[in-house]
């Protein structure tokens, strides 16, 4: 059995607690920059917002990014997102090649 089998055999109600959990834990780590995710893990918050488009969320991107952010995506930016620096960039790139084809 591989990690991801394991993981597919996780309630389904267990599973989206835990997602929540991790939504509403970066909706108040706003220091946590979407930039530095990638860079870290190879996800941020938007990401989150395509994956809950992939599973069926049915508004469209801006109200994805809305339920993922707490607010809408404009406001957040304005709020807490900051410029990239290069090397935050180079270092989201590095880490995106790791995640073979997905994000």
């Amino acid at each position: 059995m591989t990690d991801s089998d394991t993981i597919d055999t996780l309630d389904d109600a267990v599973a989206a607690a835990a997602f929540r959990r991790l939504v509403r834990h970066l909706q108040k780590r706003h220091d946590a920059q979407n930039i530095e995710l990638m860079g870290l893990a190879g996800f941020c918050r938007n990401c989150l917002a395509d994956w809950i488009r992939d599973a069926g969320f049915e508004g469209d991107k801006m109200e994805a990014r809305a339920v993922i952010h707490g607010m809408p995506f404009a406001e957040w930016k304005d709020k807490y997102q900051s410029e990239a620096t290069p090397e935050q960039m180079e270092r989201m790139e590095e880490s995106l090649k790791k995640n073979g084809g997905e994000h």
